[in-house]
């Protein structure tokens, strides 16, 4: 379990919105440190929740499941396992099948369509361990026959924001990780 050396805000005393997503939280993860620290700053959450989630993710130019799609490949290789718990479900509310999600880390596999395994390509370039990733003009000839440049742009500042946020879930201390996370605590590294 996540052990922040911030101080964790009470379910009582936070805002009647995270309160309401800190029971949310309980219900699908089992956890909800993310909102006893972030009830700190409930503009952030709000923030994050109604603009980046509501405008951006669930809103936006590009299909919901292919976003969900990138999502789940980013959270698995990233080892999150407060963010795998809940976008296995929500991908699947999207129209991800079971095939999908037990071959998400497999591009290759004949689940995919190749709209869907460019998207899983480019999760990869921006996944916390490729510190070298790129979008060069292979993997940008893969996008492009599906989606339009506003669209490769939008799942670029998509990917961008979970990746930012999950570096961010590990460094401070916030969700509890699996075993192949990349970010692994100095003090737990030596």
């Amino acid at each position: 379990m996540p052990d922040p050396v911030m101080p964790r805000v009470s379910r009582d005393d936070m805002p009647a919105n995270l309160a309401e997503r800190h029971d949310t939280a309980m219900e699908v993860r089992d956890d909800a440190t993310f909102f006893e620290i972030g009830a700190h700053a409930p503009e952030i959450l709000d923030w994050y929740h109604d603009s980046f989630y509501a405008k951006v993710f669930y809103g936006g130019r590009v299909e919901v499941k292919i976003k969900e799609l990138l999502r789940y490949r980013l959270s698995m290789t990233h080892g999150c396992a407060f963010c795998n718990k809940g976008n296995s479900g929500a991908a699947m509310n999207a129209g991800v099948t079971e095939a999908q999600l037990a071959n998400i880390m497999n591009e290759s596999s004949e689940v995919f369509t190749p709209a869907e395994a460019a998207i899983l390509k480019l999760a990869d370039q921006i996944a916390i361990p490729n510190m070298s990733g790129t979008l060069d003009k292979a993997l940008y000839a893969e996008l492009k026959p599906h989606f339009s440049d506003g669209e490769i742009f939008e799942l670029g500042v998509t990917a961008a924001v979970l990746t930012g946020m999950a570096k961010f879930l590990f460094v401070f201390d916030l969700v509890e990780r699996e075993a192949n996370c990349p970010i692994v605590p100095r003090v737990a590294a030596e």
